[in-house]
C-alpha cells in the first residue's frame, strides 16, 4: 500500500530523504499551472531555473527564437522577461518553443525535489492526469505532495491543490493517508476551487493586480492531460 503524505512548503523538502520517493510539486497560483499550460500548448519543455541569473545563462546557450523567457521574483514580472502567469504565456507563441521559467517559489520547489526518483509538476488543471500516471505505476512507494508555498510560509491554494490530488488518489484505491494528506483531502471535499483560491492571499494579491482571469484559469480542474516530468533539468510530458 503507497502512502500518501503533503508537505505545507519546499522548505520541508528534504533531499537526504528523497531517494526512494516520488515527489508531485505543486504551486497552484501560478508556476506549476504556466509549466502545465505552455506544455499543453506545444511548448517542447520548460527549464526550471532558480533565479533571474541562471534562467539568463540557459538563454544565452540557445539560439534567439528558440525559446520563451519568463519569470518573476515576488510577484514582480522580471527585467526583459515575459510574465510568467498561464494566459500571458499563451500570448508568447510558446508552441514548438522551449520556455526558460524562474520563479520565486515553483521552480526552487522543483530544484530542490530533484533528488526524488521521480519529480512531477502539477496543478488543478491536470490533477486527474498526474494521478492516474503516477497511480498505475506506484506500488508501495511514498508520495511526497509538495505545496510550494511563498518564502518559508503556508500557502491556501497550494493545500487546496494537494488535497485535489489526494482526493484523485484515494478515489483511485487504497493508500495511507497522512494526517497532512487527509486534512488536505478535507478541505478539498468541503470547498470550492475558485472560492479557495480568490481567498488564499496569493489570490488576493493576484486580483489587486488585475489578474482574475489568471487565478480563474488555475482554478479549473483536469482540463489538460499533460503529466510533466522533470529529468536532467528539464520539464517535459511523459
Amino acid at each position: 500500500m503507497a502512502r500518501i503524505h503533503v508537505l505545507l512548503k519546499k522548505e520541508e523538502l528534504d533531499a537526504e530523504r528523497l531517494p526512494g520517493k516520488v515527489v508531485i510539486v505543486l504551486d497552484v497560483l501560478f508556476a506549476t499551472t504556466s509549466i502545465v499550460t505552455a506544455l499543453a500548448h506545444g511548448a517542447t519543455e520548460v527549464i526550471p531555473a532558480v533565479d533571474g541569473a541562471s534562467a539568463l545563462a540557459e538563454a544565452r546557450l540557445r539560439p534567439a527564437g528558440s525559446y520563451v523567457l519568463a519569470g518573476e521574483l515576488n510577484a514582480v514580472t522580471l527585467d526583459g522577461f515575459a510574465a510568467p502567469t498561464p494566459l500571458a504565456l499563451l500570448r508568447e507563441d510558446v508552441a514548438k518553443k522551449a520556455v526558460i521559467f524562474s520563479t520565486t517559489n515553483g521552480t526552487v520547489a522543483l530544484s530542490r525535489a530533484s533528488e526524488a526518483d521521480r519529480v512531477y509538476a502539477a496543478a488543478l488543471v491536470n490533477g486527474e492526469a498526474v494521478v492516474d500516471h503516477v497511480g498505475a505505476a506506484l506500488g508501495d512507494r511514498t508520495v511526497l505532495i509538495a505545496c510550494a508555498g511563498s518564502a518559508d510560509r503556508f500557502n491556501l491554494e497550494d493545500f487546496y491543490g494537494a488535497g485535489y490530488l489526494v482526493s484523485l488518489f484515494a478515489r483511485s484505491g487504497a493508500h495511507e493517508l497522512s494526517d497532512a494528506a487527509l486534512a488536505a483531502q478535507l478541505l478539498h471535499e468541503r470547498s470550492d476551487a475558485l472560492e479557495t483560491l480568490a481567498r488564499s492571499r496569493i489570490g488576493r494579491m493576484m486580483f489587486q493586480l488585475g489578474l482574475e482571469q489568471e487565478v480563474r484559469f488555475a482554478a479549473q480542474k483536469s482540463c489538460f492531460a499533460v503529466v510533466p516530468r522533470l529529468e536532467g533539468g528539464r520539464l517535459r510530458p511523459v
